[in-house]
C-alpha cells in the first residue's frame, strides 16, 4: 500500500511515485479516467436527466475488504482521539488514499466516519499524515451536530472536491477540498473507521457558504433491501421521505448555531444514480491529479 505521494505518473491503473528514491503506489481505477467530455454543462432538471456514459466496468483488483485495521489512540471526545488504519505490516496508512474506490460493478468501498444516531462531527483530518479521523474542532473546542445524524455518515476513498474547479452545472461554485461524503441510508448502525461495500443512488449538490459538497445517497449492500434499490426512484417507494429528510437536515443543521440555512443546487433537488457516478468519476479523476502533484496540495496530506 502506498504511504506517501509527491511526483509521479499513472501508469497501468496505478500511481506511482517516486519519495527519496523509493517507489510507492496508490492504486488508481483506469475506468474513471476516460473522456468525461460527454457531460457539458447546461440546463437540465436534474431527476429528469437520463446519462448514458459509455459502458464500463469499474474494474479493480482489490478486495472487498483491504488488509487492514483500525486503531484507536487517545479518548473518544478528546482532542487527542484518532482512529488509524493499520495495514498486515503493522504500518499506517490513509483512509483516504490507500483503500481502493472502486469495487466493479457499481459498488464502492465507504468509509464510515459517523454512525447514524450520534452528534459528534467525526472526519478524516485531511492535513494530518495519514489522514486519521478524529473529531473536527472550531477554536478549539469540539464540534458537534445540534442533534442526531439519521444515516451512516462518511467518505469515499480516492475522491477529492477540488476548490479550484467552478462547477458550472451547479451555479459555478468550487469544490470544498475534501473526499466526496456518503449518507447511507440502510437499518443498521455502523462503526467509526468501518469500511462499508455500497452503492450510490442518488447525489445532492450542497452548497455550503459558497462550497459545493456533493453528498453521495447511498445503501449498503448488507441492507436486507439493498436488492430493491437501484435508483432514487427506488428510494422513494422503499425508503419513502428519505431524500427529502436528507436535504432538509444538511440544509438546517447549522442555523441553531446562527447561521444561515445551506443551499442546494440542481433546482434544489436530488439527481439520478447516473448523476451520481458521474459525480464518482469526475471527483476520482480530480483525486488522481492531486496526488500526482498536477494540482497544489496545500495543506493536505498525500501521505
Amino acid at each position: 500500500m502506498a504511504t506517501a505521494a509527491a511526483a509521479g505518473i499513472l501508469t497501468s491503473g496505478r500511481l506511482t511515485a517516486s519519495i527519496g528514491g523509493v517507489l510507492h503506489a496508490h492504486s488508481v481505477n483506469p475506468a474513471f479516467h476516460s473522456n468525461l467530455a460527454a457531460f457539458s454543462p447546461k440546463s437540465f432538471s436534474p431527476a429528469a436527466i437520463s446519462f448514458r456514459p459509455r459502458r464500463r466496468q469499474f474494474a479493480s483488483t482489490a478486495l472487498y475488504k483491504p488488509d487492514f485495521s483500525v486503531k484507536e489512540e487517545g479518548t473518544k471526545e478528546t482532542l487527542d482521539y484518532r482512529v488509524f488504519f493499520i495495514d498486515s505490516s503493522g504500518k499506517k496508512v490513509s483512509p483516504w488514499h490507500d483503500i481502493p474506490l472502486s469495487l466493479g460493478d457499481g459498488v464502492f468501498n465507504f468509509v464510515v466516519e459517523i454512525p447514524k444516531n450520534s452528534s459528534a462531527k467525526m472526519e478524516v483530518a485531511t492535513d494530518e499524515p495519514f489522514t486519521p479521523i478524529k473529531q473536527d474542532t472550531k477554536k478549539g473546542k469540539l464540534r458537534y451536530y445540534p442533534y442526531n445524524i439519521n444515516w451512516n455518515y462518511g467518505l469515499l476513498p480516492q475522491t477529492w472536491e477540488d476548490p479550484s474547479y467552478a462547477n458550472l452545472e451547479v451555479d459555478g461554485a468550487l469544490g470544498d477540498n475534501d473526499p466526496v461524503d456518503v449518507i447511507e441510508i440502510g437499518d443498521a448502525r455502523a462503526k467509526i473507521g468501518e469500511v462499508l461495500k455500497i452503492k450510490p443512488l442518488a447525489a445532492l449538490a450542497m452548497i455550503d457558504e459558497g462550497e459545493l459538497d456533493w453528498k453521495i445517497v447511498a445503501i449498503s449492500l448488507n441492507d436486507p433491501r439493498a436488492s430493491l434499490l437501484n435508483d432514487m426512484n427506488d428510494v422513494e417507494i422503499h425508503f419513502p421521505g428519505t431524500l427529502t429528510a436528507i436535504r432538509n437536515w444538511f440544509r438546517d443543521y447549522k442555523i441553531p448555531d446562527g447561521k444561515p440555512a445551506n443551499q442546494f443546487g440542481l433546482g434544489n433537488k436530488p439527481a439520478s444514480k447516473d448523476y451520481a457516478l458521474k459525480v464518482i468519476r469526475e471527483t476520482n479523476e480530480s483525486w488522481a491529479k492531486l496526488i500526482k502533484r498536477s494540482v497544489p496540495a496545500g495543506q493536505l496530506s498525500l501521505a
